[in-house]
């Protein structure tokens, strides 16, 4: 394992090897984007050059349209906002014949979310699309705390998601990835549950849930009283879930909560993630990702890291990385 300018030599930031391998994934640098923030893709290509990211994760889709959650669904906190969109969107028919033929013109990996109040209805959408060319995968929504059905408490049951996670593997070859929540009693359970179903990868973690209230109007901001909180005020919480969810399991992580910065970037590569997603930053700077990927890069080569593999745990020395060395380096090609 290499470490920061052990030989004084300037490390070109393009030289920098990003490569990460989500598992039959090879994605050229570990930028992701967050489900929810991004749109279907297209939105954002115009400001965007989405070849430079590693995946686009797309707005969640269900087999019915969803007009989400009434007004007011957004507000501001500090450090972050709340949210309750409630998945909105198309639904699978009309995602089928107007979305997936822009998203096969990003020239990005794309992976698709899905979403469902059932285990019979994510079925339903992975046989659906799993056939479809130019996906690379699919990111199954676990932990949506803004529905009433098939939200984030519904799916905080380990057997439950073990099952279902079993029965989505039967339907698809392509990588599925398990959004988890960081609401539950164990994160370290779910993650287990998932992996143990045959999900390659988990995403971990959606929003925290929250609620303001509007003093003058003595009621809360959202309509629907609570809402997921991101943002940068929920960073260290996340680093926290998704550390805890590396020590659990052997499958990649990706991690995700706050991402503002290059430097938070690397906070979730530190303790072992293998890949990140950059979410609310996107609608505070539409450029973000390819910005934290830059200064990401360019941190790693002004501190002497080669590879990102190299840096990937590197916050684990001393205090158990050999015990998570199955998650650290599965992720990557030796």
């Amino acid at each position: 394992m290499s470490g920061p300018s052990r030989n004084g030599r300037v490390i070109a930031p393009a030289a920098v090897d990003l490569a990460v391998r989500i598992g039959r994934l090879r994605l050229t640098n570990p930028i992701l984007t967050g489900s929810g923030t991004f749109g279907y893709g297209d939105e954002y290509a115009h400001v965007v050059d989405l070849t430079r990211l590693g995946a686009v994760v797309t707005k969640t889709v269900t087999v019915r349209p969803r007009a989400g959650n009434a007004p007011v669904r957004i507000a501001e906190t500090p450090g972050g906002m709340l949210n309750s969109i409630g998945l909105e969107n198309v639904g699978l028919e009309r995602y089928r014949r107007e979305k997936l033929p822009r998203l096969r013109s990003l020239g990005a990996a794309v992976i698709v979310s899905v979403g469902g109040e059932t285990p019979r209805e994510l079925a339903r959408l992975v046989s659906a699309l799993g056939n479809e060319r130019d996906i690379a995968g699919f990111e199954i929504n676990f932990s949506c705390p803004n529905v009433a059905k098939g939200g984030a408490r519904y799916w905080a049951v380990p057997r439950r998601l073990e099952r279902t996670m079993k029965l989505l593997r039967g339907l698809t070859g392509h990588v599925l990835i398990a959004k988890l929540s960081p609401d539950v009693t164990s994160i370290a359970d779910t993650a287990i549950a998932c992996e143990q179903g045959g999900a390659d990868a988990l995403t971990a973690v959606n929003t925290f849930v929250g609620m303001a209230i509007d003093l003058e109007h003595a009621r809360p901001r959202l309509s629907r009283r609570t809402g997921g909180l991101s943002g940068p005020a929920i960073r260290p919480l996340a680093v926290a879930r998704c550390a805890e969810t590396v020590a659990a399991v052997r499958i990649p992580v990706i991690g995700s909560g706050g991402i503002m910065s290059g430097r938070d970037a690397l906070e979730f590569i530190a303790i072992g993630a293998a890949a990140v997603q950059v979410g609310t930053a996107s609608f505070v700077r539409p450029r973000a990702t390819e910005e934290v990927l830059d200064e990401l890069r360019a941190w790693l080569a002004t501190h002497g890291w080669r590879r990102l593999a190299d840096f990937r745990g590197a916050a684990l020395e001393g205090q158990g990385r050999t015990r998570l060395r199955g998650a650290v380096v599965a992720t990557e090609d030796r």
